[in-house]
């Protein structure tokens, strides 16, 4: 089997094939396909299954040679290594959004997994280290909802305990103390949709992005809910917090349990409400791990090596 491909930038193919052609060779050996160049058409031949991996892992690099301005062999071998972990996706499964990515779709089995619990449940629980998706899937799956008018209102919220800071310590006033504390929140939904639309409808009081304190006394009606790094919450706040869902809602927890900031002896909101909630109908519980990491490939390397010293430390305190 054979098919051509047309790239996107001619003017950046020595970048995109690497010095002496390296990183095609580097695709052949690692796919089983026969891959050559004729200036902005690149052929591919081979068995089906090789040569869809090839096409899309070649467009993974035209986009992140147009992105970063380059491309080396680090950065070949980890979206080879990416799309050796990834999934293809069902209909069902696929997010679809405001921007011109149009839809976002799961990498791994595990981020599969979250999605259909999200779609199944009115209440989901996910935990996970960090780059495996558990906040931008979860706001993906709320933004899809609200683009298909299955609510009226998205609602962010974080507790605000951060890394043994607490807001009060922050200069300014409180937008200023916010709104870098929630920054994360707000990336996630630029990736999303268009700034203007953003910002439009958060005048309008449709997007919601709020410190966890502030939903005290709420009750939200057709809205979906998103409690991130749940796991700085006391059990206190998490009863809250869960207790805010109304009519029409849905609900999605995400955070770390094995990064918690709240002082030495306290209990993690998130931990308790899992221990107490498991077995009841309507909540799902989804842990992601480590081969779900979907940034860079060294955020995977750095939470690996913390396992381990974590485990050699625990091993030397027994």
């Amino acid at each position: 089997m054979e098919i051509k491909l047309l790239l996107q930038s001619d003017q950046q193919r020595l970048e995109l094939f690497g010095p002496g052609d390296h990183h095609l060779r580097l695709l052949q050996n690692e796919l089983h396909v026969r891959i050559t160049a004729r200036n902005e058409t690149v052929f591919l031949s081979g068995s089906e299954a090789g040569i869809r991996q090839a096409a899309d892992i070649l467009d993974r690099m035209q986009k992140r040679l147009i992105k970063r301005g380059s491309l080396n062999g680090k950065d070949v071998l980890e979206i080879l290594d990416q799309s050796k972990n990834q999934v293809r996706p069902q209909r069902d499964e696929v997010i679809e959004v405001y921007s011109s990515k149009g839809v976002i779709e799961p990498f791994t089995k595990g981020q599969m997994q979250y999605i259909k619990t999200m779609h199944r449940n009115d209440l989901t629980f996910c935990t996970g280290p960090a780059g495996t998706g558990k906040t931008y899937l979860a706001v993906a799956v709320a933004v899809s909802m609200l683009r298909k008018k299955q609510i009226r209102k998205l609602v962010l919220a974080r507790p605000a305990v951060e890394a043994g800071e607490r807001l009060g310590f922050l200069p300014g006033d409180l937008h200023a103390k916010v709104n870098p504390y929630l920054r994360p929140l707000l990336d996630s939904l630029e990736d999303m949709m268009e700034f203007g639309q953003m910002r439009k409808l958060m005048e309008m009081d449709i997007i919601e992005i709020i410190p966890l304190a502030f939903m005290r006394g709420r009750t939200l009606n057709e809205a979906a809910i998103i409690c991130d790094e749940a796991q700085n919450t006391s059990p206190s706040q998490m009863l809250m917090f869960l207790t805010r869902l109304g009519r029409g809602s849905k609900m999605i927890v995400t955070g770390d349990i094995t990064q918690i900031d709240l002082e030495r002896g306290q209990t993690s909101g998130m931990i308790d409400a899992i221990k107490t909630l498991s077995g009841i109908e309507g909540i799902g519980f989804v842990q992601l791990g480590e081969e779900d990491i979907v940034r860079h490939n060294l955020v995977h390397n750095i939470v690996q090596a913390y396992d381990q010293k974590k485990h050699q430390q625990n091993d030397t305190r027994a």
